[in-house]
């Protein structure tokens, strides 16, 4: 991955040209993350990670504002290096993974941010709850081509959440004062997308 990463910048700074026509570019979940930061105790932050990251981003090469993305998270997949806390957080009391197994976000809309940058708007689903949420996503242009072919491309997202809009209220009392767990979630994504031979092809 961290060669894949080089190498894509390596294009970005030689100027490789896009192909100028709309695509459909897959996240690879085997390059994919979502990770996230929580306050707890009002003195640490917990991080960790969520499952496999999958979907599609419909890129419009000519006007990238014509784009759209469909993503989904494996909840099942939550780690946060501590078995019970993360069997806590998959549970009932929390993200119900059992019976909401995947976050999903489907944009609605996508705006120009300055040089590679995209403020992406679209609805995120937890736990069946859904929200309007705003994505700020680096997005540079540069593309490489595998041995094999496959065309990649990456991207990173950020964005901040309150739990508590989407259900997730658990807070256990803390003395003194304030609560166990705080309502702020940030999260990171970091998505490799690619384009294989055979689907550029059939289009």
């Amino acid at each position: 991955m961290r060669a894949l990463k080089i190498a894509l910048v390596a294009a970005a700074a030689t100027g490789i040209p896009v192909a100028a026509h709309a695509t459909d570019w897959d996240i690879d979940p085997g390059h994919s993350s979502a990770m996230f930061r929580v306050r707890l105790m009002m003195v640490q932050d917990v991080r960790g990670e969520l499952g496999q990251v999958s979907g599609v981003v419909h890129l419009n090469e000519q006007d990238v504002t014509r784009s759209s993305v469909e993503a989904s998270i494996d909840v099942q997949g939550l780690s946060t290096r501590q078995a019970e806390r993360d069997t806590h957080i998959k549970g009932a009391e929390f993200l119900d993974a059992a019976k909401f197994p995947r976050i999903r976000f489907q944009s609605s809309k996508v705006e120009r941010a300055g040089a590679g940058k995209l403020r992406v708007q679209g609805e995120l689903t937890i736990r069946g709850v859904t929200r309007q949420v705003v994505l700020d996503l680096h997005f540079p242009p540069a593309q490489i081509t595998d041995p094999d072919g496959n065309q990649w491309r990456s991207a990173s997202a950020t964005t901040k959440l309150s739990r508590n809009d989407f259900g997730l209220t658990w807070a256990a009392p803390q003395v003194p004062g304030g609560t166990m767990l705080g309502d702020e979630v940030a999260v990171v994504l970091d998505i490799e997308l690619r384009r294989s031979t055979a689907t550029a092809r059939a289009r």
